[in-house]
């Protein structure tokens, strides 16, 4: 395989024009070049006036070795492609694996099992993604909030209700598998090759009905509404799980349990700790939510070109001589401003995009970095903490679940906000016009007032006196720690935690990979 980087493409070119790109990098006749695949796409707008896409592409051809080395481009490698493969299976038990939770941990590691013999149990505290997005819809227009089914819980995580981003940090090989289920369930392929993919909730909720539907073919036993309230244990070795589902409390016999409950289940980690399985304070963000005019951001980012194009995003961050920092997190590019609660009385943020992001605005998180220092006390000191000021930002939203709003030029000067400028708040059910100040602690708004004006040196545009905060966004991963081993189980045997509310991944492709990961310790234990 040839792999042919950095060909240039303008605004508006086609397959024939990186064709001949392609060929001439390589020296041959176009009507010698074998079939293109795209395996990398990025947008270069370090000059504005000269914004063009830049693409990596591989095709096969004969004699591969002669051709790079003789290529006149200087971008002609060799690659090798290697496919991924699940590890044998030595698993004897009679019982089924018991997994919990249905996000992208929970739903690849029953994926990978049951694709390997190994059908299992899925039990999800949620409803499935249909029923959960009209309880999400009701939610957002009403404020009624339904704690088992919400943008936090049921069928494909929270990250179903978001931009459905599949970026990521990690270079593990088992991301390409991922991708392809993802794309095989109904995903666009260019998540394959873009430099920033991403899916988008409407699509998302799709491509999870498909992964269910192929989880059910291959023999899972998937449980809507049954949530995992105990474990059972013979001396160190799980032996069966406890479960509240609609017809009552039930006790499940289990010599496996694949843990991956999301970032969100507090009820989960206070039974874990009674249990005595080990659990460590990890840290995390706390912040707000700042939108802008997508058109605003854009412009800045592209310049002239920026209306052809698909909307920008960002991805920015500073730290402060204090030692703390702050950064933008999950940026959604048109977009909303989703309300995110799973408890009474608490007011929680997050960002969502559809596939188009054609909205309006760009909303990101703006969060500073906090850590057991920040909450001294027990394991479950992170999630008090969370909840104080998600309780803080109910009461200055004014209840109903109303979030609290404040132009960044009133943050900035530390006065009262009373209403918009030229860019409106998307957060429904509704907002209420305040100072942000009130729902969360004073070292974090000061490393925010700090922050703003050094990030608009980044992103000219950024601490715009219009654009809108709105509070308060705390669950940008998970509070705690589930430890394991080098085998994936905790110090309780066959208990296996998973993904990112085990606090081992973060954001929709690593959690997928976790999964996998403990899908083949399971698998060959």
């Amino acid at each position: 395989m040839l792999r042919i980087g950095n060909l240039s493409l303008p605004i508006g070119g086609d397959m024939d024009q990186l064709r001949r790109q392609a060929a001439r990098a390589l020296g041959v006749r176009l009507g010698a070049l074998g079939e293109l695949e795209i395996v990398r796409q990025s947008i270069d707008a370090r000059n504005k006036g000269d914004v063009h896409y830049v693409y990596t592409v591989e095709t096969s051809l004969p004699n591969e070795g002669a051709l790079a080395r003789s290529a006149p481009g200087r971008n002609v490698t060799l690659a090798e492609r290697v496919p991924y493969v699940f590890p044998a299976v030595r698993r004897k038990s009679p019982l089924a694996p018991v997994v919990v939770g249905m996000g992208p941990a929970g739903l690849f590691a029953a994926l990978f099992l049951a694709g390997n013999g190994l059908p299992c149990i899925i039990l999800e505290r949620g409803q499935d993604v249909d029923r959960r997005t009209l309880d999400v819809g009701d939610f957002l227009a009403t404020g009624a909030l339904d704690g088992a089914s919400n943008v936090q819980f049921g069928e494909g995580g929270a990250g179903t209700f978001s931009d459905g981003k599949l970026t990521t940090g990690t270079h593990d090989p088992r991301i390409s598998a991922v991708l392809d289920v993802l794309v095989n369930a109904g995903a666009p392929a260019d998540v394959k090759y873009s430099h920033k993919p991403h899916i988008g909730t409407d699509i998302l909720r799709e491509v999870v009905k498909t992964i269910r539907k192929s989880l059910i073919a291959m023999g899972c036993d998937i449980r809507f509404g049954h949530r995992l309230t105990g474990l059972t244990a013979r001396g160190d070795a799980l032996a069966g799980v406890e479960v509240e589902g609609p017809q009552g409390r039930y006790l499940l016999a289990a010599d496996t349990l694949i843990l991956a409950p999301g970032h969100s289940a507090r009820d989960t980690f206070a039974m874990l700790r009674e249990a005595g399985v080990p659990m460590e304070q990890k840290k995390f963000a706390v912040g707000l939510r700042i939108e802008h005019r997508q058109r605003d951001i854009s412009l800045r980012q592209y310049g002239p070109a920026w209306e052809k194009l698909p909307p920008s995003d960002y991805k920015l961050a500073c730290h402060l001589p204090n030692g703390r920092s702050a950064f933008t997190f999950c940026v959604c590019p048109g977009g909303q401003v989703v309300a995110a609660a799973s408890q009474q009385g608490g007011v929680v943020t997050n960002g969502m995009s559809r596939r188009a992001r054609d909205g309006e605005n760009i909303n990101g998180g703006l969060l500073v970095g906090v850590g057991p220092e920040d909450f001294p006390g027990d394991v479950l000191a992170g999630v008090r903490f969370q909840e104080e000021w998600e309780r803080a930002a109910f009461r200055l939203g004014g209840g109903g679940f109303c979030a609290p709003v404040q132009r960044v030029e009133d943050f900035l000067l530390q006065r009262p906000s009373e209403g918009p400028g030229g860019v409106a708040p998307t957060y429904r059910p509704g907002v209420a016009w305040t100072d942000l100040s009130g729902c969360l602690p004073g070292y974090v708004t000061d490393t925010l007032r700090q922050s703003l004006p050094l990030l608009d040196r980044k992103l000219r545009g950024f601490a715009a006196p219009d654009g809108v905060l709105t509070g308060v966004e705390t669950r940008s991963s998970s509070p705690v720690r589930i430890l394991r081993d080098g085998t994936f189980q905790s110090a309780l045997r066959g208990l296996y935690p998973c993904g990112e509310g085990a606090g081992y991944a973060g954001g929709i492709v690593s959690a997928a990979v976790d999964g996998i990961r403990v899908a083949e310790a399971v698998a060959s234990r």
